[in-house]
């Protein structure tokens, strides 16, 4: 299988851990991953123009990062989102990448999805996990599991063997 994994974070620290976890239990287990860095991206908002079903054939009229995380969108099995949250949210770097998905409509083949999910305070999920099951139910994506860590969970050691674990049973 084909995994394109979207790491929001624009540090290298508690999301990283839980993204290199799962990288490395799924390439255990065979299957392909690219981690695209879209939280160090530079990827606009959706301008809501109408570009992009009207003159531009499923290409968005803005020209920026987007584009190095497109044929991700287009050819992978699954979509591994992955964040902090900020102020009750994923990051703003990682919510585009998921909204600019519109010009396609949906990821093309993608079925099944994931979300991890870093923060330092516990409770402070629940807007995400909603936002995440809502796109990636209007996307047809099955909902493979949810990972949440937060204070010392944050780069534990049994933390990052389940979430190895999680991607080796895939």
């Amino acid at each position: 299988m084909k995994i394109a994994v979207f790491n929001g974070s624009p540090r290298a620290v508690n999301t990283s851990a839980m993204v290199t976890a799962f990288a490395e239990g799924a390439k255990a287990a065979g299957h392909e991953v690219e981690v695209y860095h879209v939280g160090r991206m530079k990827i606009a908002g959706c301008l809501g123009c109408e570009y992009c079903h009207t003159k531009g054939n499923g290409a968005c009229i803005q020209k920026d990062d987007l584009e190095k995380i497109m044929p991700a969108y287009k050819e992978a099995d699954m979509i591994v989102y992955a964040s902090p949250i900020y102020y009750f949210a994923m990051t703003a770097q990682i919510m585009a990448a998921m909204q600019r998905v519109y010009c396609v409509g949906k990821p093309v083949k993608a079925s099944k999805a994931a979300l991890l999910l870093s923060s330092a305070s516990p409770a402070v999920y629940d807007g995400a996990i909603a936002t995440y099951k809502n796109a990636t139910g209007y996307m047809g994506m099955e909902n493979m599991g949810v990972f949440t860590l937060n204070g010392s969970e944050n780069q534990n050691p049994e933390k990052m063997a389940e979430i190895t674990a999680f991607a080796k049973n895939l």
